[in-house]
């Protein structure tokens, strides 16, 4: 079903969890079979790959509701199969295609879109999480379906391409979800994160105005990157930017300050989810939601058109990569551990190579 080159190994280095827990699930091997391959799909040889929260919310169990049960803890509420490899961002080469697929696609760069649609050439009726539902490409070399694989032109380096996927799709999901357009004010809580400068940067690029929330010692950077204005994380939102004076909410964190956030919102505002890493349980008065039009977006599953305007995006130039730090693939853990830490903005990216 695929036409491997003569010099493929007959196995890859790669990472694999072993299961819900610590970093010790982390395993990084030589010795892993390569993946296969269905008529619809392509072999991409991995060469850098990004960190995300959904790697260490997954191996920790986080998205279980469950009490001790972690046969829900993962994107798509179902039990995960062991081992896996995780890893949604990616960059790399097609260097084999399924038989159905047009033989011209190899040796194209792609990005990989993280929301599986399509997987053994059937469409899904529940996406999956690339890395998650399916091996991702924490590997020397990962499939997916022929649809999932969009051609980059750039000249940015693979690791700065495998900073885009994961977050700047959330990002751009949830400013498309919100509707976000010129001159709206958009606050934006987590900016530093992945997915918050993705937001900014894709914010602004609508032309709209951006509010970001963050520490105070990375306002200057912030601001860099666009951002109109910062303000600090304990600061309250509505002495600082007055009741009903914004139009989006991207939120990110969640937790004690969501109250604060419906507060600033005005009439008919929108309000987008994707993430909750300063608590998944809010307090919410219902009277605020109804009584100012409110409209609510949870944003997981990334609408059609998403992915393929984040990669014309970064080919016209208008978006920049944040990278922060890189490591090798090998040193998963310390990457891991230097995300958890929440110093860095922008993304952390592994690299995948021989001499990871």
């Amino acid at each position: 079903m695929a036409n491997l080159p003569p010099s493929m190994p007959e196995k890859m280095f790669g990472v694999i969890l072993k299961g819900h827990g610590d970093l010790d699930q982390l395993e990084y091997r030589n010795d892993l079979a390569l993946p296969d391959m269905g008529h619809h799909d392509v072999l991409i040889k991995v060469e850098a790959a990004g960190v995300n929260n959904t790697d260490i919310n997954t191996r920790t169990a986080w998205y279980s509701k469950g009490d001790g049960d972690s046969d829900d803890a993962s994107w798509s509420g179902q039990a995960l199969q062991f081992p896996r490899i995780q890893g949604a961002d990616v960059c790399g080469t097609i260097v084999a295609v399924g038989d159905s697929v047009e033989k011209d696609r190899i040796g194209q760069r792609v990005l990989i879109e993280p929301c599986i649609r399509e997987a053994q050439g059937k469409t899904l009726e529940t996406p999956w999480y690339f890395g998650s539902e399916c091996n991702g490409g924490f590997a020397e070399y990962a499939v997916v379906s022929n649809r999932h694989a969009y051609k980059v032109t750039s000249t940015l380096e693979s690791h700065e391409l495998a900073s885009f996927p994961c977050s700047y799709s959330t990002a751009e999901n949830m400013l498309t979800r919100a509707r976000v357009q010129p001159h709206d004010r958009v606050l934006i809580t987590g900016a530093s994160g992945g997915v918050g400068s993705a937001a900014i940067q894709l914010a602004k690029a609508r032309g709209a105005s951006v509010i970001a929330i963050t520490s105070p010692s990375k306002a200057d950077e912030i601001l860099e990157i666009g951002a109109d204005q910062v303000l600090g994380r304990d600061v309250n939102y509505a002495d600082a930017l007055g009741a009903n004076s914004v139009d989006v909410a991207i939120d990110l964190v969640a937790g004690d300050a969501f109250p604060s956030l419906l507060e600033v919102m005005k009439s008919g505002g929108r309000y987008a989810v994707a993430g909750a890493i300063g608590g998944p349980l809010v307090e919410l008065d219902v009277r605020t939601l109804y009584l100012k039009d409110l409209s609510f977006f949870g944003c997981t599953v990334l609408e059609p058109e998403v992915f393929g305007n984040l990669v014309k995006l970064i080919e016209e130039n208008k978006i920049k990569p944040l990278v922060a730090e890189t490591y090798p693939l090998s040193e998963i853990a310390a990457a891991q551990t230097s995300f958890e830490q929440k110093k860095h903005i922008g993304k952390i990216v592994l690299t995948v190579n021989a001499d990871s």
